[in-house]
């Protein structure tokens, strides 16, 4: 009984942690955005990238053979993933050289962006790293 108790203060510890990161990410992406010499609601657009990047792997994880580690939907999955964190960073710098009379973010709302990437990016990971094991309880959550 011990241990199952251990379990779930270790799944709730991992929970707070990531739910954290997570909101200094969004805090940062805000800041690029509502800050007084930026003052641009444009970089708020890679939330849209947040949203879409988890799907493909949860869509591979449902398709999963378990005979082989490695299968062409979850490679695929991996693919599409990597396209769409590559587009979270290319967006913002897009952003801040184009056009290059007059951009329309200023490149310190771009370096709030990427760091607001990078805080979020490592916390989707980190939850699909936590809580990718088959053998996971959902019963203790209830």
């Amino acid at each position: 009984m011990l241990g199952e108790a251990t379990k779930v203060t270790f799944a709730m510890k991992g929970l707070i942690a990531l739910a954290f990161a997570g909101s200094i990410g969004m805090t940062f992406v805000v800041l690029a955005c509502a800050l007084q010499q930026y003052n641009n609601w444009w970089p708020f657009f890679v939330i849209v990238f947040y949203l879409l990047s988890p799907i493909p792997m949860v869509i591979a994880r449902r398709y999963r053979d378990e005979m082989q580690a490695s299968s062409v939907c979850h490679e695929l999955a991996i693919f599409i993933t990597t396209g769409i964190i590559i587009s979270a960073f290319g967006l913002p710098m897009v952003l801040a050289r184009a056009p290059r009379s007059q951009p329309v973010i200023e490149w310190g709302a771009c370096g709030l962006v990427l760091a607001g990437n990078i805080v979020v990016f490592i916390t989707i990971l980190g939850f699909f790293i936590a809580f990718d094991s088959e053998d996971v309880d959902y019963s203790i959550w209830a």
